[in-house]
């Protein structure tokens, strides 16, 4: 029994839940992780350090066979924003702008998307 466990090229750890476990990897979240065990017919409440090695091998089979995961996934994710930018629709549009692509506000939100906000010129400075 490994403290860690290797699946999708990603280390799970040992001390976590499986399906909190699972959902270090790209793609599987922890319903979907849930959904995963009770499928391969594993309880998802058991650590993933007390797993057995037919398990693990059965959790790999079935996320390799049934998901798009980790790297395929994160490159679909960016071949889909690509194409929106360059057919030149709304959410393209946004892309490109750096500006939430899915209707959010943006007046007083979104600054990990917008990033930091650029000084403006001749603005006084109020001292203290």
């Amino acid at each position: 029994m490994a403290s860690s466990v290797r699946i999708c090229g990603v280390n799970l750890p040992g001390e976590k839940k499986v399906y909190v476990g699972l959902s270090r990897i790209f793609g599987i979240g922890r319903v979907t992780g849930k959904r995963i065990c009770s499928a391969v017919g594993i309880n998802c409440e058991i650590k993933i350090e007390n797993l057995l090695e037919d398990d693990i091998e059965k959790l790999r089979d079935y996320i390799g066979k049934n998901f798009i995961v980790e790297g395929e996934l994160r490159k679909l994710v960016s071949n889909n924003v690509k194409l929106k930018i360059s057919i030149g629709c709304y959410q393209g549009n946004r892309h490109r702008n750096k500006l939430p692509a899915h209707g959010q506000r943006t007046k007083t939100n979104a600054k990990t998307v917008k990033g930091r906000s650029a000084p403006i010129a001749n603005k006084k400075v109020v001292a203290k």
